[in-house]
């Protein structure tokens, strides 16, 4: 029988495993299903260019996966089983059932009200694209001189604020910081932001907590402030499926991961992308994010490739070389970093770093969409017990 691996979430992380297992291993050794609620793959990184007007190519998974091995199912996943190993899927109103002998899991994330009363009810949110598509309709309402406030002052805030300030400069731009502007940043990079930020006309507000929302008001320990339109922006909270299994799981319900992506109580799941808690370089959590999501799926099929058919992976560790900011069209920020993400006092700014982030996005959907494209040599399985005997006696 056909060794049967799931892949479950089509986002970058979880299409980039797929397509890079199928071209590790022998098509007459596995079949490989990947599981996805829709039928395009969605470029999360460009959200906000989608809230605030501009138009993305559809991306259809049936197209991206033609020719490589890859089975797409559309359709929800409603429940994990991970001591029956089995994968209970929702399409079209019929629920069905998945048997998979190694699985990945890559559900990723969505947004959080972080408990604050009156966001569920009056914020909007570009964590999906139904959410993006939403607030774009709603901006198109809007009328000159608006207040839209953006909350939440990390990369996604800094993104979405500086895109509707760039698109729509009839429009009243805030931005509500619980920090300082930019604080991660170097330096440099903390400077260039503030020019950018200043330029555009946005009003910040620093060291500010949102302390609840209304229809028309943002309020905060220093006040309220208008709001015709409030954008929540706070962070992610992962898709609740993995918390309800019995994979051992973080406060936050993140997979518990070893160095190999591979699930610390079931090692026949792998979990990559928002959804895992992985360790990076000086012991520090991998972030939410595609920089970690896209290379911890390449380690999690090369590991997974080799343990199938008795073959050594290297040994190594998800790192980061920087962060790419964009600040509308024209202006962006590369903040290089050290391996545990942390900021270097190097950071480059202005259209050559715009140019260099929109090619990070293009290389991103590129390299989940050009599976055939990857390094390839198949090998053939050597069962599953076989494989790790032979895996662990190479790795000793």
């Amino acid at each position: 029988m056909k060794h049967r691996i799931v892949v479950l979430g089509a986002g970058y992380a979880g299409a980039s495993a797929a397509g890079r297992i199928a071209r590790r291993l022998r098509r007459e050794d596995v079949r490989i299903t990947l599981v996805n609620a829709e039928p395009d793959f969605v470029e999360r990184v460009r959200m906000h260019q989608l809230a605030t007007g501009q138009e993305l190519k559809p991306r259809p998974l049936a197209a991206m996966f033609k020719g490589t091995g890859v089975e797409v199912r559309i359709g929800r996943v409603a429940s994990v089983d991970a001591d029956a190993k089995t994968v209970t899927v929702l399409a079209g109103g019929t629920e069905g059932r998945l048997e998979y002998d190694t699985l990945v899991y890559a559900l990723g994330s969505g947004w959080t009200d972080q408990g604050v009363p009156g966001v569920t009810e009056h914020a909007h949110q570009i964590a999906s694209r139904p959410g993006a598509l939403r607030l774009r309709e709603r901006l198109t309402e809007l009328t000159a001189g608006a207040p839209v406030v953006v909350v939440g002052g990390g990369l996604t805030g800094l993104e979405l604020a500086t895109e509707l300030a760039e698109s729509r400069p009839d429009l009243d731009i805030a931005l509500v910081a619980r920090d300082g502007l930019g604080d991660w940043l170097s330096p440099t990079g903390r400077a260039h932001l503030g020019k950018v930020v200043a330029d555009l006309g946005i009003t910040v507000h620093e060291h500010t907590a949102v302390t609840g929302v209304q229809d028309g008001t943002v309020h905060t320990g220093d006040g309220p402030i208008p709001a015709a339109v409030t954008v929540w922006t706070t962070g992610f909270a992962v898709h609740p499926i993995a918390a309800a299994t019995t994979l051992k799981v973080t406060g936050t319900g993140r997979i518990v991961v070893d160095a190999g992506m591979r699930s610390v109580s079931h090692p026949d799941v792998y979990a990559v992308g928002d959804a895992a808690y992985a360790m990076g370089h000086n012991d520090k959590p991998l972030r939410m994010s595609c920089a970690s999501g896209t290379p911890a799926a390449w380690l999690a099929a090369d590991t997974i490739a080799a343990r199938l058919t008795g073959t050594k992976v290297p040994r190594k560790l998800v790192g980061y070389n920087h962060q790419c900011i964009s600040l509308g069209r024209k202006e962006a920020i590369i903040q290089m970093v050290t391996p545990d993400d942390t900021a270097k006092d190097r950071a480059f700014t202005g259209r050559g770093a715009a140019r260099y982030k929109e090619l990070i996005c293009k290389g991103a959907y590129w390299a989940a969409a050009n599976p055939l494209m990857q390094p390839v040599r198949r090998r053939k399985v050597v069962g599953q017990r076989a494989g790790e005997r032979a895996f662990d006696a190479t790795s000793a």
